[in-house]
């Protein structure tokens, strides 16, 4: 198998994406990716992230290829968790405070900054629609957040989030309270919770 075969089968392994990243860790000459894009076996879908050609681009996966830091929040993250039917427009990242936001939001991302000790905080893997993994808060993160910038956040999408994430069997309220404590939203957490459970 030549290199450029090896490239393609990484991709196909990947659901049709391969990013420079990859490629380096790899051991491969990322000269490849722009030889396999000459010749039409890759799309280049944003810096440093090429598709099959005739894959569908994800997106997800554009932004976390090229944000590394960034973990998708708030409204992205209600619907990566299956809490609203809302399809974002626009995709909302947080990245730890020291991170450089410029480049995210000359991207359109909505950014956010979050201190050292919460950012991490209830950070997971999840799937895409076109079933690629990236990082994005969990659903018990999100509804806290998305409680903590309630004035910002639709309060038909907040009231739709919560009465979807109680009728949920994988539902963790325990952490959920736990969350609320560390963010100090726990009055506004109670609220919502009285009212549905």
């Amino acid at each position: 198998m030549n290199k450029s075969d090896e490239i393609l089968n990484i991709a196909k392994k990947n659901n049709g994406i391969i990013t420079s990243s990859i490629i380096t860790e790899a051991g491969l000459s990322r000269g490849l990716l722009k030889y396999l894009t000459d010749i039409g076996k890759l799309e280049r879908a944003a810096r440093g992230v090429y598709v099959l050609t005739g894959t569908m681009d994800d997106e997800f996966v554009n932004l976390q290829s090229r944000f590394k830091k960034g973990v998708f929040c708030l409204e992205t993250a209600l619907f990566l968790n299956d809490l609203t039917d809302r399809t974002p427009n626009k995709y909302n990242m947080a990245f730890p405070y020291s991170y450089n936001l410029d480049g995210a939001k000359k991207s359109g991302v909505l950014c956010s900054s979050s201190t050292k000790e919460n950012y991490g905080l209830g950070v997971i893997k999840i799937a895409t629609p076109s079933g690629n993994l990236v990082s994005a808060y969990n659903a018990e993160r999100t509804l806290c957040d998305i409680l903590k910038t309630k004035s910002k956040t639709d309060i038909q999408l907040v009231s739709t989030a919560f009465k979807r994430y109680v009728k949920r069997k994988d539902k963790n309220i325990p952490l959920l309270s736990e969350y609320a404590k560390i963010l100090k939203i726990e009055k506004k957490l109670r609220t919502y919770l009285e009212v549905l459970l």
